[in-house]
């Protein structure tokens, strides 16, 4: 006699279909009991009166599965993630088995073998809580903006940090570029080629930074003045008009900061397979190959068609806005000083300008120096050296001697040599008497 293994679902389904065949049961009363339709209620019936309770069961109950892999794909596929992808995780590893060796298996599976053999590790992740924010309807409307310091050549190339704008509506990377080191000079050059691209966003979602914001108290004077002391980044997005929004934490900017967890695993090995090892070649493969195949894959779909990015006005000069201003007070020798370098401003101006007036000294991208007052430029010229020592042209040397002062030793007829009697002091009685 054949023994039958049945799960408690199974047997109760047994049940069911003897007492409908038995005529206990209509094929609606039974449909609603196993939760079936009619018509499979009465498949069942007929696969019980031609093969008994084993009708119930599943026919591809102790079957092959007719999903399972060809025979030796696992084997060969862990063969081949162990010599050329033995740092990739399981679903990068897999991109790679299908996009270039033709190797299609679940990553699931893939993931379960590299476990066996050691090649893989699962992390654990600690549930945290956070709050729930909703995306920005626009694209445009909210960019976040983050670099990431990293060796991205792993060694086969200089050290440099990875700048990205990623857009909050869709997850897709509006601009992404290598720089030499995150300072504002670069993250200023940076922003004019997003501006030039895209447009003004509506805002700028960045950590606080110094480059973004003063940490620090504003100062008396500026407390009297009312002013909050504001970063050349910021005072720059300010004259685009473009709102600065600075994150509390890290996880508030949350899709910039895990698309970093991604970049440091997938660019790196991408940029060794591809054998990159410079950052002129490294922007050019992000331009080209990395950030279309990135958005490609995880940008999501807008709630609005609407772009909100701005064109750039008239009125907008990029080179003007996008440069470091410093306020310089005018000598009595018409100069200016600016980081030990002095410049004269000549005779010929479009307006007045007197000793002791404030102007501005615009140093641009390209280097140049530019000098304001009163929103006009100012014709100047660059001095080699510094135009007046005063006092410390003529000052004598001071002693030989270290640690030593020269001392004074005052003449004869000097009146601390002058002995006057107490008794009348106007009577010069010569030299001091002997004690």
């Amino acid at each position: 006699m054949e023994q039958l293994t049945m799960s408690n679902r199974e047997f109760d389904r047994v049940r069911v279909i003897r007492d409908t065949i038995d005529g206990k049961l209509t094929w609606d009363e039974a449909g609603g009991q196993l939760l079936l339709s009619a018509r499979q209620v009465g498949r069942l019936c007929a696969k019980v009166r031609q093969s008994g309770n084993k009708g119930v069961i599943h026919g591809l109950r102790g079957q092959p599965s007719n999903h399972q892999l060809p025979p030796g794909l696992l084997g060969q596929s862990l063969t081949l993630v162990k010599a050329r992808y033995p740092d990739f995780g399981p679903t990068f590893a897999n991109e790679k088995l299908r996009a270039l060796h033709g190797m299609i298996l679940s990553t699931n599976t893939l993931r379960a073998g590299m476990i066996s053999v050691g090649l893989y590790t699962p992390r654990k992740h600690k549930p945290k809580h956070r709050a729930w924010r909703e995306r920005r309807p626009c694209v445009g409307e909210l960019v976040q903006l983050d670099g990431s310091d990293h060796d991205w050549f792993e060694g086969r190339g200089p050290r440099c940090a990875l700048l990205v704008f990623i857009d909050d509506a869709t997850s897709r990377i509006l601009w992404a570029e290598f720089i030499a080191v995150e300072d504002t000079q670069m993250l200023l050059e940076s922003v004019k080629k997003y501006l030039l691209l895209h447009g003004r966003p509506v805002s700028f979602y960045v950590d606080k930074d110094s480059i973004y914001k003063v940490n620090r108290q504003a100062t008396i004077e500026e407390e009297l003045r009312d002013a909050q002391p504001i970063t050349q980044f910021t005072r720059a997005m300010g004259e685009l008009g473009i709102e600065m929004i600075f994150a509390e934490s890290p996880q508030a900017k949350g899709r910039v900061e895990r698309g970093f967890h991604t970049h440091q695993d997938r660019l790196v090995k991408e940029l060794r397979l591809a054998g990159i090892s410079d950052m002129s070649s490294a922007n050019r493969f992000l331009r080209e190959v990395y950030v279309p195949q990135h958005n490609a894959r995880f940008e999501v779909v807008p709630a609005s068609a609407h772009n909100a990015h701005r064109p750039l006005l008239k009125s907008h000069k990029l080179d003007e806005i996008l440069s470091f201003r410093t306020e310089r007070t005018v000598f009595n020798d018409y100069t200016v000083r600016l980081q030990n370098r002095f410049f004269q401003i000549t005779d010929q101006q479009p307006l007045r300008v007197k000793p002791k007036d404030k102007v501005k000294v615009e140093t641009r991208l390209d280097r140049t120096i530019h000098i304001k007052c009163k929103g006009e430029e100012l014709a100047f010229k660059e001095l080699p050296q510094r135009p007046y020592k005063g006092y410390y042209a003529t000052r004598k040397p001071a002693s030989a001697s270290v640690g030593k002062t020269a001392q004074y030793k005052p003449p004869k007829n000097h009146p601390w040599r002058i002995w006057r009697s107490p008794d009348n002091p106007q009577k010069n009685c010569g030299s001091l008497p002997p004690c």
